[in-house]
């Protein structure tokens, strides 16, 4: 019961790695919100997680997170865990990239993630702890993949100087980057069937050392550790989950 009594925040806590997240520290003890975009998954995260409040918000929309930020001040005074984890994927060659797909991908992946640990940042305090999903998309070469790269490569960078920020603040900030996850984001890449959707997931699965998909779960436990107080002096870190592809593959 690491968690016990304390307000965690998800933001993208109504599937995949989120998910996973949200019932993993609900199942220690934590009082949960998240966020999502599609209301029915939503609605049927707190179904299933005992007394969590779920609200429809695109972290890309700064002023739907302010609601957020503001209800939860208004309902329970603070957050005490934090964790980024609302992500999209899009994929196109450099020379076919448009302005919009960046726009679309940083808004999500970046802007809307600094900006909303920046609003969080309101009702935390000393002992406080902020994980942002990262990717080793981030770190490493994936052709068609120039936007999401330098977006979750920006986050990275971004966690290391807010870490150093907060230090004396007592609030720690860390970052877990999943490999090859199966969760629902393997299906929302614009322009991708589900032909193409497979024939990635055997790209993916052949450049895994451990010759499978990574599941939420696994991630979760990534998320949780660095969450929690056994992680108390460990801050500015960058976890691979990633079943050694990063530097192994």
């Amino acid at each position: 019961m690491r968690f016990s009594d304390k307000i965690i925040l998800v933001v993208g806590g109504n599937s995949g790695i989120g998910l996973a997240s949200a019932q993993a520290f609900a199942a220690e003890g934590a009082i949960v919100r998240l966020t999502g975009r599609d209301q029915a998954t939503i609605d049927a995260a707190v179904a299933a997680i005992p007394g969590a409040k779920g609200y429809r918000a695109d972290i890309a929309d700064l002023d739907a997170m302010d609601a957020v930020i503001a209800d939860i001040a208004a309902q329970d005074g603070r957050i005490d865990t934090l964790f980024v984890n609302a992500g999209v994927g899009g994929f196109a060659s450099f020379r076919d990239l448009t302005p919009d797909d960046w726009d679309h991908v940083d808004g999500v992946n970046l802007r809307g993630c600094i900006f909303t640990i920046q609003k969080a940042l309101k009702l935390m305090s000393r002992g406080g702890s902020i994980v942002a999903t990262g990717s080793i998309g981030g770190h490493a070469f994936v052709p068609g993949n120039t936007a999401y790269a330098a977006a979750k490569g920006g986050l990275y960078a971004a966690m290391k100087v807010i870490a150093g920020e907060l230090v004396g603040e007592g609030i720690r900030v860390n970052m877990v980057s999943p490999g090859p996850i199966e969760t629902p984001l393997l299906h929302r890449n614009p322009g991708m069937s589900e032909a193409d959707v497979e024939a990635m997931r055997e790209v993916m699965i052949n450049a895994v050392p451990m010759k499978r998909m990574g599941r939420a779960e696994e991630v979760a436990r990534a998320v949780l550790f660095l969450a929690s107080d056994e992680a108390s002096f460990i801050t500015a870190a960058n976890l691979f989950v990633d079943g050694g592809t990063l530097e192994l593959g």
